[in-house]
């Protein structure tokens, strides 16, 4: 099969268990990332799992030059769009370094796929386009909400112009709006590897349990829960990937 599924940020925490499980389904990818918040080790081991070697090409999706020379090297029939940065506290102290990127880089994406004539895009998007919402758990029908972060009003950005877009009848498009991905490939070969200090909760627990961090502070003790602390809700990281599966099939029908 001809290498058809473009995967942006495939690099990444969420990129490589969804490329494992792409390919494994019997697509092929491509992964564009330009590896600002993930290096080598997560593609490494994706080949491992695999037992193949994949094509990635470093590029910024937000340098539109650069990416379109991707799709004059490949044919697409689908984008998995993940690239974008996505820590909550960072795009509180840096909004316009979150909207410069993660509304460039799918206006960049969305403009390239209709040049190219690419007909289906799954785009990650996130549960923080809900805000607080007075009930839940939280459907599809839940309205939608202001975040209260840079990062989650990107989000909701992202969703309008992709409905916009997809008005046009030129592309056919799924938001998935998960949230608090956990979790890693049963090979332990890939995981979440942040680079720097973690934004997320997990790899602060594990690398505070292996002594790269000297303790692990927990805040807020006045939640309406039994001991006073916050509880939140995980997604495996797998399940995750095979959801992501799940939707390009309901987009492409090829099952």
């Amino acid at each position: 099969m001809k290498k058809n599924i473009l995967v942006t940020g495939g690099a990444g925490y969420i990129g490589t268990h969804t490329v494992v499980e792409l390919i494994s389904s019997g697509y092929e990818v491509v992964i564009v990332d330009n590896f600002s918040n993930s290096d080598t080790r997560g593609v490494q081991g994706v080949e491992q799992i695999l037992g193949r070697g994949i094509t990635v090409e470093t590029v910024d999706c937000c340098d539109i030059d650069a990416f379109e020379k991707i799709f004059q090297k490949y044919e697409f029939n689908s984008i998995i769009h993940f690239a974008g940065l996505k820590s909550v506290g960072e795009s509180v102290q840096q909004p316009l370094k979150y909207y410069q990127n993660n509304l460039v880089s799918t206006i960049n994406t969305l403009e390239l796929m209709q040049k190219y004539n690419v007909p289906n895009l799954i785009f990650s998007s996130s549960a923080t386009v809900y805000g607080q919402p007075e009930v839940l758990p939280a459907t599809e029908q839940t309205p939608l909400q202001k975040s209260s972060s840079p990062y989650g009003i990107t989000k909701q950005m992202c969703e309008m112009i992709i409905e916009d877009v997809a008005k046009l009848g030129k592309i056919n498009a799924i938001c998935l709006r998960y949230f608090n991905p956990v979790g890693a490939h049963s090979s332990s070969l890939i995981g979440e590897l942040p680079q720097g200090i973690p934004n997320n909760l997990v790899p602060f627990i594990t690398q505070t349990a292996a002594g790269v961090r000297e303790k692990l502070s927990i805040f807020g003790g006045d939640y309406n829960t039994p001991d006073g602390t916050a509880l939140r809700d995980y997604i495996d990281v797998v399940d995750l990937a095979k959801a992501h599966v799940a939707s390009l099939n309901r987009l492409t029908d090829c099952k």
